[in-house]
């Protein structure tokens, strides 16, 4: 009957689109993926060592402890109770993400989790080892020449197959429980109660899609905490652009040589008003800084960890400069294995002409003198 029909007969229009097979799919994927969240243990809080009569721990959140090696891990898996709780995510149904890499390991983990096909659309520059470990969890890697081109690629492939796509750079803040749950900023702060400067001064983190900032300055107001939140951008990216001219339409012409960070537009999760500072990185400066941690606590990570370490480090300088005891952290966001043929390769950095003694000669100085020549 139309509805046309029962305006003329008064009778009751009911539809029932209720699927047993589908729901019990459905319960028993939502089972799985909450199952992982369970079986893993949460995350390492390092410390990096600064002398001890300045009165200041620098912490990194170790996130390479993840099944899948990164802080894409937490991500991916919101995003996968998101897109199934929605209806999105069906039987057979491919899921398709735009992704650099490491949000992509991590989705085609939870897609092989739940038995769907899962597509990841990056740029042909990736790193080889994202590219294995995708293929490794029973991902397709479909390349794009222009990262710009990543998105729409992804909606078409989701047009062409019924599946669906994710689009991290969208919901990635929405997905997120960032009152609690477990989430990033919970966990860093349970884990500094113990800590003499509990509540940080500082938490730096870097932008991909932006969600990760979000939940942690959110859950930082709701907490009523006095934490500010920095966000450290890299080169070739526009985040940094747009929070400083408030032109959400602002653009750059080329890809971060960061992986996994910056991006060529302003995304609709990153959530400018949340944050309170932002820095603008040299990339010499981010493979500077993460050679460094590994001299200081040996452990190599990938460049968007040095990023964020860069800029806590010159917090750390500031702080010392103005006399200020507390705590700062930021995040070691994947492994350094990912990147051998990058930041750890001296012809790669002859080849993209950078520069990172500068840099390095920065950071010995700073962690010997308390200085900041940065």
């Amino acid at each position: 009957m139309s509805s046309t029909q029962q305006s003329r007969t008064g009778a009751t229009l009911d539809v029932d689109h209720s699927d047993t097979a589908y729901r019990a799919w459905l319960k028993e994927a939502v089972r799985k993926v909450q199952a992982d969240n369970n079986r893993s243990a949460d995350t390492h809080l390092l410390l990096f060592p600064l002398p001890e009569h300045w009165g200041i721990d620098l912490y990194l959140k170790d996130e390479s402890t993840h099944p899948t090696g990164s802080l894409k891990h937490r991500l991916a898996r919101s995003l996968f109770l998101y897109g199934l709780c929605n209806g999105w995510i069906r039987p057979d149904r491919p899921v398709i993400e735009a992704s650099s890499g490491s949000t992509a390991v991590s989705e085609a983990y939870f897609a092989k989790l739940i038995g769907v096909p899962f597509i990841a659309v990056m740029p042909r520059t990736t790193s080889a080892e994202k590219i294995r470990l995708i293929e490794f969890h029973g991902g397709q890697c479909h390349f794009v020449d222009d990262s710009r081109r990543m998105y729409e690629e992804s909606a078409r492939l989701a047009a062409e197959t019924g599946g669906h796509y994710m689009d991290q750079f969208t919901y990635a803040e929405r997905a997120t429980d960032w009152r609690g749950n477990n989430n990033i900023a919970e966990s860093i702060f349970r884990q500094l109660r113990l800590e003499r400067f509990p509540e940080p001064a500082w938490i730096v983190a870097t932008a991909g899609t932006g969600g990760t900032s979000a939940t942690l300055a959110r859950y930082v107001h709701y907490m009523q905490y006095d934490t500010r939140v920095c966000v450290a951008d890299p080169e070739n990216s526009c985040f940094f652009e747009g929070w400083t001219t408030g032109d959400p339409d602002v653009t750059c012409d080329c890809g971060s040589r960061i992986e996994g960070i910056g991006r060529p537009r302003m995304e609709p999760s990153f959530v400018p008003g949340a944050i309170d500072r932002m820095m603008k990185v040299p990339d010499a400066a981010s493979v500077a800084a993460v050679r460094a941690l590994e001299r200081a606590i040996g452990r190599k990570a990938g460049g968007s960890t040095g990023t964020g370490l860069w800029s806590a480090l010159k917090i750390v300088a500031e702080m010392v400069a103005e006399g200020r005891q507390g705590s700062v952290v930021t995040l070691l966001c994947d492994p350094g294995d990912r990147y051998l043929d990058k930041y750890y390769s001296d012809a790669w950095l002859a080849e993209q002409g950078l520069d990172i003694e500068p840099y390095t000669t920065a950071i010995e100085s700073l962690l010997r003198t308390g200085a900041w020549t940065g």
